[in-house]
């Protein structure tokens, strides 16, 4: 047998994976990966039809068909007073990871160092290794996952190519502040840091924080990549639709990487999701659409014995079970779905190391009823 010389050795299926595996075998209610379960805008399914029926149902152009690429750029310079060219600066994705592999594949050589914050995604820190890559990790703890500057100026080195930042942040559902923001400044002036703002999210914020996307900064802006992804606020994660914002000179070789990657996404969709962003304006309902399902869960959850943990946006509700049970997350997590039909997502999944605090993360974009008879059980733990 051909042996094969692994470029992730210690990588396996990833969390999100595993649990809805053991979800779907044990019959339980899925509350960990991050996906609704209930339907889109039938509106929508019927404008992708009449594009089929039109017939774009071939290559779109590898950046993505201009007409979405002007749409992003309108509703980017509305939101945030930021322009990106649509011919230069916007590309159309197959969905927020490949955005994100894209961009990080465009900066990272071998050696470079990348700045990565935990709990972090997990496709963050592989695909950095995969393109020969070093991880400096900063651990953020539980309640507030609060960043210290200070101990991450100590990460930075003459090697140091990527800060990977994402907010609103999963698994914690943190905010980045204006102080954030004033450090990042700080520490990548006068240097060749580039940055990849991860902000799939950035349209779901709760009790009216603002999103501070990284477009709204020129000197970040001109090192930042930007990724975002249309499954999250359109309710269709399975469509894999995102794109990527950068300055041209950024953009040019994101997309070098990105034709061979996968070179244009599905056609018909692209048509449709413009037409749908210029007939509605997602900001006008879709932060208060979850954030009555976070309040809703939270008011739930005050009747178990799990602890509560800050939620200031995306679709995700953390909690601390130091009061119930000394197990480890991983073992608590699976014996919940086993004995309580209940899916969650361990958080020291999201840790290099493992770190254990003690936490489940539950993912609220469900119906209310999911979410009413997943806390029904709960109660029993």
């Amino acid at each position: 047998m051909i042996q094969i010389s692994s470029k992730l050795p210690q990588t396996s299926n990833s969390i999100f994976s595993k649990m809805t595996a053991l979800a779907v075998k044990n019959n339980a209610i899925n509350l960990s990966q991050g996906f609704p379960d209930f339907d889109i805008d039938p509106e929508l399914i019927k404008m992708v039809t009449k594009e089929m029926k039109n017939g774009n149902n071939q290559y779109a152009p590898m950046p993505g068909i201009l007409c979405l690429r002007e749409t992003i750029s309108k509703l980017i310079e509305n939101q945030f007073d930021s322009y990106y060219s649509p011919q230069e600066e916007i590309t159309v994705t197959a969905g927020g990871t490949q955005a994100i592999y894209t961009a990080i594949a465009t900066i990272i050589k071998p050696n470079d160092e990348a700045i990565i914050f935990e709990p972090a995604y997990d496709c963050y820190a592989p695909t950095v290794k995969v393109f020969g890559g070093l991880v400096k990790y900063f651990e953020m703890q539980p309640p507030f996952f609060d960043i210290d500057w200070d101990m991450v100026k100590k990460l930075v080195t003459a090697n140091t190519k990527l800060i990977i930042i994402n907010s609103p942040q999963n698994p914690t559902g943190r905010l980045l502040k204006k102080e954030d923001i004033e450090q990042l400044k700080i520490i990548t002036h006068n240097t060749d840091i580039f940055i990849i703002s991860d902000e799939v999210y950035g349209q779901i914020t709760f009790d009216q924080k603002e999103h501070l996307s990284l477009a709204k900064y020129p000197e970040l802006k001109e090192r930042t990549f930007i990724t975002a992804s249309f499954g999250k606020v359109l309710h269709c994660t399975g469509w894999k639709i995102g794109y990527c914002l950068a300055p041209e000179n950024l953009m040019k070789e994101f997309r070098k990487i990105h034709q061979f990657l996968v070179f244009s996404v599905n056609t018909p969709m692209q048509y449709a999701i413009d037409s749908y962003l210029n007939k509605h304006d997602l900001r006008l309902n879709l932060s208060e659409f979850y954030q009555n399902k976070r309040d809703l869960f939270r008011t739930l959850l005050k009747q178990t014995n799990f602890s509560l943990l800050p939620c200031e946006g995306s679709y995700f509700q953390n909690v601390s079970y130091q009061n119930i049970s000394d197990e480890k997350d991983v073992e608590l997590a699976m014996r919940m779905v086993k004995d309580f039909k209940v899916a969650s997502i361990p958080n020291s999944s999201f840790y290099s190391r493992n770190t254990d605090f003690k936490t489940l993360r539950f993912c609220f974009a469900k119906k209310d009823e999911t979410l009413e008879q997943a806390a029904n059980l709960l109660k029993k733990i």
